[in-house]
């Protein structure tokens, strides 16, 4: 027992120390951006291309200590979303950059014409960015990216369930910037709910929803304005085309990161009477992705033992409850660990089982039967807003319908996932699935102030507009935009 309190006690201190560096930091960005509060472009692309330089270096570094912090993590899928999703996206702001941070001209009001009015695009000052656990690089530098882009100072907090990873971003981003520009943070959640209290000028939290109130009730404490992207329960609406190629693309959503994506699809709604059959193809499709799942170095493992035993949890529960359990192949039981867990299919579901209320966020997938599109649409609307919706196989007007009759973050068609991948696209949610956006031009936006700037030109006689009031001018004014009245 007293080693467990002197273990309380050093993580307490550690997380002290992090909160105190914190603040010692914020302070540090808070004086470099108010000296030099607008970076010119120059400046803000040798930034991004420091971090592009730093991604490609440091490559297998990267992919190495995710693997250690997940037990099992694919090298390729670490390469694939961990490095090349957030060098492209520093590659997509570098090179859209100028015309970006150029004032845009807005029209004056025909009262005030031909005097001028524009948006001035500037920086927020300090971004606070707090990272998640299951993309711990992509999900962390690609906010970096948009961050740096708009002229901003930027603060990282890691995540405590990949310390190793956390451990190596505060070694690399240091080689590449100081503190007073890009700083890391680490600790658990003593040091994160710290993190969250700070005055931002703007904060970024990927995570879940129930975190992500947490946040946000935190931030509005100082009106810091907050981008969450948070997930939720991801549908993958089947048409009556191609079952095979839906099956495929839909488990090979579920077997990427084993599961553990924000916008990997959460069940799949599939015509009724094509269940068993759908069923049958993901078992196929799982088998050609997945041959072999213990010490399957291309399978990643559950990231904790907590998280698997939730997994384990639901199944049972929807198994109580009359649900049906289709594995597609055996456990890990051959380390004890149990992490590196096959696809289960889950079919005769229904929304009073915990699986169908609570984000999945790892291998199983439920299956709902619907009769018609209509019926399909009104099940998914009867949910909290989704980060992602996916159609598959649907006719071209199913697919119109799917665009303007659901809300969501964003949507693929014909596959799932790969349009948070466009660096054009924004990238965000909606309702409980989060707001703002950081990809894109959207990105640049949401971590700039857009100021709204007027000038009046010396000659114009703006004065006819004050009091002692009934002038000429104004009367004329008055009857051109409200008419005589009553």
């Amino acid at each position: 027992m007293s080693n467990m309190k002197d273990q309380d006690h050093l993580v307490d201190v550690a997380d002290a120390a992090q909160i105190e560096r914190m603040h010692a930091l914020l302070a540090r960005q808070r004086a470099a951006a108010a000296a030099q509060p607008f970076p010119t472009l120059a400046q803000r692309r040798a930034q991004l291309d420091k971090l592009i330089d730093l991604l490609r270096r440091r490559q297998d570094d990267i992919a190495a200590a995710i693997h250690a912090d997940f037990g099992v993590r694919s090298a390729s899928e670490s390469k694939l979303v961990d490095v090349m999703g957030p060098l492209l996206e520093a590659r997509h702001v570098r090179s859209h950059l100028r015309r970006w941070m150029r004032p845009r001209r807005r029209a004056a009001e025909l009262l005030f014409k031909p005097n001028r009015a524009w948006v001035q695009y500037q920086p927020k000052g300090v971004v606070g960015i707090i990272g998640t656990w299951n993309f711990p690089v992509y999900l962390t530098l690609g906010p970096l990216a948009a961050a740096l882009g708009a002229g901003n100072r930027v603060l990282i907090k890691t995540s405590e369930v990949t310390p190793r990873t956390g451990d190596l971003l505060r070694e690399m981003l240091a080689e590449c910037f100081s503190e007073d520009e890009v700083a890391v943070c680490g600790g658990g959640v003593a040091a994160a709910q710290a993190f969250n209290a700070l005055p931002f000028d703007h904060l970024v939290f990927t995570g879940s929803p129930r975190v992500g109130r947490e946040v946000m009730r935190a931030a509005a404490q100082n009106l810091t304005p907050v981008t969450l992207e948070l997930g939720g329960k991801s549908p993958a609406l089947v048409g009556r085309g191609n079952l095979q190629d839906a099956a495929l693309r839909i488990t090979h959503g579920k077997v990427f990161n084993c599961g553990q994506v924000c916008v990997s699809p959460d069940y799949a709604l599939v015509p009724r009477g094509q269940a068993q059959a759908f069923v049958d193809a993901v078992h196929e499709s799982f088998t050609r992705l997945a041959p072999q799942v213990a010490g399957n170095a291309d399978y990643t493992s559950v990231v904790t033992e907590r998280h698997a035993a939730r997994l384990r949890e639901l199944l049972a529960d929807a198994q109580a409850q009359g649900a049906r359990l289709w594995p597609c192949g055996p456990s890990d039981d051959t380390g004890g660990s149990g992490r590196q867990m096959p696809l289960t299919v889950v079919t005769q579901v229904n929304r009073g089982m915990r699986l169908m209320q609570e984000e999945l966020f790892g291998p199983v997938l439920p299956v709902v039967e619907y009769d018609s599109l209509d019926d399909a649409l009104a099940y998914v609307a009867a949910g909290e807003r989704p980060l992602a919706f996916y159609g598959l196989g649907l006719s071209g007007a199913e697919e119109a319908r799917v665009l303007k009759e659901s809300h969501s973050g964003g949507v693929s068609i014909n596959d799932w996932g790969w349009h948070v991948f466009q660096h054009d696209l924004p990238f965000g949610g909606v309702g409980n699935s989060g707001m703002g956006s950081y990809h894109g031009e959207e990105g640049f936006r949401e971590l700039s102030h857009a100021k709204g700037v007027f000038k009046r030109y010396r000659w114009f006689p703006v004065q006819l507009f004050y009091p002692p009031y009934g002038n000429l001018v104004q009367r004329l004014a008055m009857r051109w935009y409200l008419g005589r009245g009553h």
